[in-house]
């Protein structure tokens, strides 16, 4: 079948090898993840039929909707109900330094977004308080929003600052990172201690990032001090695990 406007793969040199002990699905899971990562297939793009494409590849229709299938649940590819398989942006691969969301996303040029959800002065909880050595019953800004990249949510990320900091307008905070924010101000990061796991999303995270209630979510907490040793900042995040994974370098113990 000759390739056609309708069906981007069909411009692809997919090929399968039935004498390869790889299972045919895998093969072609892994080919179609290339040219989304390549850049072959774009984000945005929308697939083509399964049907056409198992049948040019001579394949069941079962195989390439595996194929198709394992690439949705590893976060390239999403199924949208009347309008198709679409590719969505690669993962984002992030270093394990003392960096923001924002800034992270701005240098793989995935245009980051915010919304603010809350932006409060409230009364510290005492685990708060002591994680910022502030006094007991001391005030802080607690600040949430929600982090996008080409209008796809990516996290939930809840800070809280010790009161009178810096200026945290909503309109700025729409605009630019909150570190970018703390650098005007002057205030220098110099260390932080994260901790990072994984949990079930509740129904409202859930709805705000676009996944099922009870999806893997990655969390983050992280106690950031400036370069005096203040402790300046205090983030919990969650993330959606398919659209991030953090990168280490580990080191032989001696």
């Amino acid at each position: 079948m000759p390739p056609t406007d309708h069906d981007p793969t069909a411009s692809l040199h997919l090929r399968v090898d039935r004498g390869s002990p790889v299972p045919l699905y895998h093969q072609l899971a892994q080919q179609l993840e290339a040219a989304v990562t390549g850049g072959a297939l774009v984000p945005g793009t929308l697939l083509g039929n399964e049907i056409g494409l198992a049948r040019r590849l001579g394949l069941s229709r079962p195989t390439v909707r595996q194929a198709i299938q394992s690439l949705v649940d590893a976060g390239l590819l999403v199924r949208r109900r009347g309008v198709g398989t679409q590719v969505l942006h690669a993962p984002l691969r992030r270093p394990l330094e003392l960096s923001s969301l924002h800034d992270d996303l701005e240098a793989a040029g995935l245009r980051p977004t915010t919304r603010v959800l809350r932006c409060v002065t409230e009364t510290a909880s005492p685990e708060t308080a002591a994680a910022l050595q502030l006094a007991e019953g001391a005030e802080v800004v607690r600040l949430e929003r929600l982090r996008l990249s080409h209008g796809e949510p990516l996290a939930r990320l809840t800070n809280h600052l010790p009161a009178g900091l810096l200026d945290l307008a909503s309109d700025r905070l729409a605009d630019s990172g909150l570190y970018g924010l703390l650098r005007e101000a002057g205030i220098t990061l110099h260390s932080a201690h994260q901790s990072i796991g994984a949990r079930a999303a509740t129904a409202e995270e859930a709805g705000l990032l676009g996944e099922a209630p009870g999806a893997p979510l990655l969390t983050m907490r992280r106690l950031s001090r400036d370069h005096t040793g203040r402790a300046v900042e205090l983030g919990s995040h969650v993330y959606r695990a398919t659209r991030h994974s953090f990168d280490f370098q580990l080191l032989a113990r001696r």
